[in-house]
């Protein structure tokens, strides 16, 4: 197997691994990671357009964002308000009931963020974050996780 090929799939392992972790965490909530990652954005980034928070996701493939929006808003998380600037447009926002529910994703997110942290012991992680940033600034989604650690970027749309 060349280097990098061997890179990709490990690349591939951990984020599978994390994301069934991540699942298994939020299966007590009764919403996906990917529902999570939209609930998450929101409050830390919201309100704002649906075009807005998909240059700010990147949950996997097959999940767009209207389709998200529409089980969270069925859910009674989200709210969609007419834009207070452009009234052409809807705003996305988190109800009362999807800040509380953001609340326990980010407790549940903390305890899987624990236990990769003690599996990171003693590793060089700056360097593995720099070198990861790297290759994911030039695909799109390293792009939205760019956006979402630069505030003076995250409300620029894609």
């Amino acid at each position: 197997m060349k280097v990098v090929e061997e890179f990709r799939y490990l690349v591939l392992a951990i984020q599978r691994e994390g994301n069934r972790l991540l699942a298994a965490e939020l299966r007590p909530l009764g919403i996906t990671p990917s529902q999570a990652e939209v609930l998450r954005v929101l409050r830390d980034h919201g309100p704002m357009t649906l075009n807005a928070l998909g240059g700010l996701l990147v949950c996997e493939t097959g999940n767009s964002p209207s389709r998200l929006v529409d089980r969270l808003v069925a859910q009674g998380l989200v709210k969609r308000d007419i834009d207070k600037v452009d009234r052409r447009y809807l705003t996305l926002r988190l109800t009362p009931e999807g800040r509380a529910l953001h609340r326990r994703i980010v407790t549940a997110e903390n305890r899987l963020h624990r236990t990769l942290h003690d599996n990171l012991a003693g590793h060089a992680l700056d360097e593995t974050i720099s070198t990861l940033r790297s290759l994911a600034d030039a695909f799109p989604t390293g792009a939205a996780l760019a956006r979402r650690r630069d505030p003076a970027l995250a409300h620029q749309e894609n």
